[in-house]
């Protein structure tokens, strides 16, 4: 009786942590959401008209490049010292850099925040390293995708809000997400147990663990897990093909206005939450992980094969059924592949392994904008060709991977 009651109250005892962490993450994406329309209108005040752009495209590059370098710091930081309090410090960075962004005054000090958020960018690899110190390897992708519609839902309302807020002052939206993210942080210090045991931690910390590369070479000497990497590459250079485009694509082709584009990317949202939060954990009753992984990836190359097709045949219901296909399949494989990762390396390397994946996520997310923009300059049809044919060997390598793993 006892030893039962015992088990009730630590299967409690998790929930309680995974949803606390689950509710940290919508906050942080409601403060993302809320500020990210009004970068434009804030540059707009240091910059010339035409050169807003160029300055936006500047302040995510480097915000990209800062984590290149610090996730996997972070994660190794987290694998020796435990999650909890470098979680808080990487939160606070955040808090710093949004602070910076809404007293502004000079462009200077809007690229020090994105330097500053950048190098302690290390919150969403420490999430993702708590989720597996916490679940069983099989809960993982379940988990997974809950952050995913945690982040989706955070992005549904946010952009509506910052508008409204903006309108009473550019720098407000700034400030109120600097406040949530220190309310996660707090929340992390009050509530969030650490949940990485000291006798699970890495030993081994040295100056050499405040390199990047070092942590890409030890993480890279596994032939399995350098397969899952590049995989993960794939998926989302792919899908950053359509992140970065498609609201361009709807632009130039079908002519839609902002009004009409708006409303596909709600519906971008919805299906991200529904994918995630019920079609998910729905079909890893029934399927291995490693089915829907691959399943994910040929629904993405599918619908990104439709919208090739939407540039010869304009059907609105062509562009909506291409976008459910995206986003399911992103939905079903991003999840599986996290919790692919997690269980590729030891307890003790939970931080590095999602930092090094974070990491890759950064480089991404500076080099397939540009390439993309040079691609679709030249031809529309190629950039989306290029994407099919990126997912579809994804597909194919995580094929083989498949097999080969058992």
């Amino acid at each position: 009786m006892m030893q039962a009651r015992y088990k009730s109250e630590k299967a409690w005892s998790k929930q309680y942590r995974l949803w606390i962490i689950i509710a940290i993450v919508m906050l942080n994406s409601i403060g993302l959401s809320l500020v990210l329309p009004l970068l434009p209108f804030l540059l707009s005040k240091y910059l010339p008209a035409g050169q807003v752009v160029m300055g936006m495209s500047l302040l995510l590059s480097v915000f990209a490049g800062c984590t290149f370098f610090a996730a996997p710091v972070f994660g190794a930081l987290s694998d020796r010292y435990g999650r909890k309090y470098i979680l808080i410090i990487s939160l606070l960075g955040s808090v710093l850099g949004y602070v910076l962004f809404g007293i502004g005054g000079a462009l200077w000090v809007l690229f020090l925040g994105r330097i500053i958020d950048g190098l302690t960018a290390g919150n969403i690899t420490i999430l993702f390293a708590y989720i597996a110190d916490t679940t069983t390897p099989e809960e993982r992708a379940k988990w997974y995708g809950y952050i995913g519609a945690a982040m989706g839902i955070g992005k549904i309302g946010g952009p509506a809000l910052g508008g409204v807020l903006g309108s009473i002052a550019i720098g407000l939206p700034f400030y109120i997400t600097a406040g949530l993210i220190f309310i996660s942080a707090l929340a992390v210090y009050v509530l969030l147990p650490e949940s990485l045991a000291p006798e699970a931690r890495t030993t081994r910390l040295t100056y050499s663990s405040f390199n990047t590369f070092v942590h890409f070479k030890d993480v890279f000497q596994s032939r399995t897990i350098r397969i899952l990497l590049l995989s993960g590459v794939l998926f989302f250079a792919g899908l950053g093909i359509f992140q970065f485009n498609f609201t361009i694509y709807l632009k130039d082709i079908y002519r839609w206005g902002p009004i009409a584009i708006g409303t596909v990317l709600t519906f971008v949202g919805v299906c991200d939450i529904l994918t995630r939060a019920w079609l998910l954990p729905l079909l890893l009753k029934r399927f291995p992980e490693k089915n829907i992984a691959v399943a994910g990836l040929s629904l993405l190359a599918l619908g990104l094969a439709l919208l090739l097709a939407g540039l010869y045949i304009h059907l609105a219901l062509l562009i909506a059924l291409a976008v459910c296909l995206i986003i399911t399949g992103e939905g079903l494989f991003d999840p599986v592949y996290n919790s692919r990762l997690s269980r590729s390396v030891a307890e003790s390397e939970q931080g590095k392994i999602q930092g090094v994946n974070q990491s890759l996520q950064s480089a991404n997310n500076v080099l397939v904008p540009l390439m993309a923009a040079g691609i679709y300059y030249y031809s529309p049809a190629v950039l989306y060709l290029t994407a099919v044919i990126v997912v579809l060997v994804a597909a194919a390598i995580v094929g083989r991977l498949r097999s080969a793993a058992g």
